[in-house]
């Protein structure tokens, strides 16, 4: 019988597996990495992108022109694409990032001569009509519009804003943002971008034998690049100088928290082991916070920490929603769980639970060839290597409570927050 009073036994992870892609380049300047793996017929097949260099004077054509790909081509209507798709049993979207949009297509190999075409005329020749312009601007509106009566929403506007300053990362979009987006802005946006030299295409799932030279076929010789370059730099990130922002509702229930600020980035050698800190820190339910604001105090629903990593830099931030009348109190207590990773030593019982779990998280999110080709993306775009991920299970294999005490100290000054509070203080 099963002795439920006592705990399973766990081994320790010695290393970590993951599937590397093959590499090859069409003709067209386009990368193309591929993962091969699995017994079912399904591909996912990813074109990724580089974001066009922010302009302040118009900010959301990143994000505008990825959004409406699918709205239709000279001869496709939304609904023919839609239509056209969904007869084969594939599956479209469009995902947009700070640094990157990527177009996906999930297929059965049999039906991708019937699914890439439509693809190619969406890279190709999205014309964004002008009525569904106006019925994303007017969406878009609404939502924001809904989004700005909910204090976290607006507190996580304000962090970023002065964490990034005016960048693609800071941007907080307005009303007029919207309402000043122009078509012809978006089509001269779409070509620039959607360019194969500014593309990364990524294959994963059960590759056939004729997938590749099918893509080749498609996309090759009819998708080719303009005669301007995609500009992908991005403006330098200037943090504000205010460290304190206090937005004020008197009827508020709750107050949204959000205090951080820049650090590294993940190619940076201090990452990894921040990322061990963070997680004891707030970076799981057992954490600290969890453990205090939460568990003891009952202030709050949740709390969290993490860390930021893109191109230009990095930040932490802590994030919750507490009762208004406890807000003072739960910043105090943050302040003091922070301050106890600088002067006490985090014991080994709980460095371990922490070792077991983001090694666990780790393992855990290889369930597939898809999330492999995940993992691939998180260091390529980058510009690092998978020796990363061998690093990280070191790091966390290895780290001492010493290394984490220092880390706290060389990046933890409460003073210097910026401290953001959307609510009542």
């Amino acid at each position: 019988m099963i002795d439920r009073k006592l705990a399973p036994d766990f081994k320790a992870i010695d290393n970590i597996n993951l599937i590397r892609p093959e590499y090859k380049k069409l003709d067209n300047g386009c990368n193309v990495y591929c993962f091969n793996s699995g017994d079912q017929e399904l591909v996912r097949i990813e074109w990724v992108f580089n974001n066009l260099r922010f302009d302040p004077a118009k900010p959301l054509l990143n994000m505008a022109v990825n959004t409406m790909l699918t709205e239709g081509t000279s001869t496709l209507t939304a609904a023919q694409i839609a239509d056209k798709i969904d007869f084969y049993g594939a599956f479209l979207q469009v995902d947009y990032a700070y640094e990157n949009s990527q177009v996906t297509l999930y297929s059965l190999n049999k039906h991708l001569p019937h699914t890439l075409p439509v693809v190619l005329d969406i890279l190709t020749d999205s014309v964004f009509p002008e009525k569904e312009l106006e019925t994303f601007k007017r969406n878009q509106q609404q939502k924001l519009q809904v989004s700005l009566q909910k204090n976290d929403v607006v507190a996580r506007r304000d962090f970023n804003k002065a964490i990034y300053g005016n960048t693609i990362y800071g941007l907080g979009a307005t009303f007029d943002n919207y309402k000043s987006l122009q078509r012809d802005d978006l089509l001269a946006h779409f070509k620039q971008m959607y360019q194969p030299s500014n593309c990364t295409l990524i294959i994963a799932g059960k590759i056939e034998p004729d997938t590749l030279t099918l893509i080749k076929d498609t996309f090759d010789k009819s998708w080719t690049n303009g005669s301007i370059p995609a500009n992908v730099s991005q403006p330098d990130i200037q943090p504000a100088k205010e460290l304190f922002y206090f937005t004020e509702k008197p009827d508020a229930l709750q107050s949204a928290i959000r205090i951080g600020l820049p650090v590294i980035n993940r190619n940076h050698p201090d990452f990894q082991p921040l990322q061990v800190l963070n997680t004891v820190l707030g970076g799981y339910f057992g954490s600290r916070l969890m453990a205090n604001i939460r568990e003891d105090k009952g202030y709050t629903y949740g709390i969290g920490s993490g860390l930021g990593s893109f191109k230009q830099g990095g930040s932490f931030f802590i994030a919750t929603e507490v009762g208004a009348d406890v807000c003072k109190a739960a910043i105090n207590e943050i302040e003091k769980e922070v301050n106890l990773l600088k002067t006490e030593l985090v014991p080994n019982e709980e460095l371990s639970l922490v070792r077991n779990f983001m090694l666990g998280s780790l393992l855990g999110s290889l369930e597939n060839v898809f999330s492999h080709a995940d993992k691939f993306k998180s260091i390529y775009f980058a510009g690092l290597d998978y020796d990363y991920y061998d690093r990280y299970a070191l790091t966390v294999k290895n780290i001492t409570s010493a290394k984490l005490k220092e880390l706290a100290n060389t990046y933890f000054n409460f003073d210097q927050f910026y401290k953001v509070i959307v609510g009542k203080y």
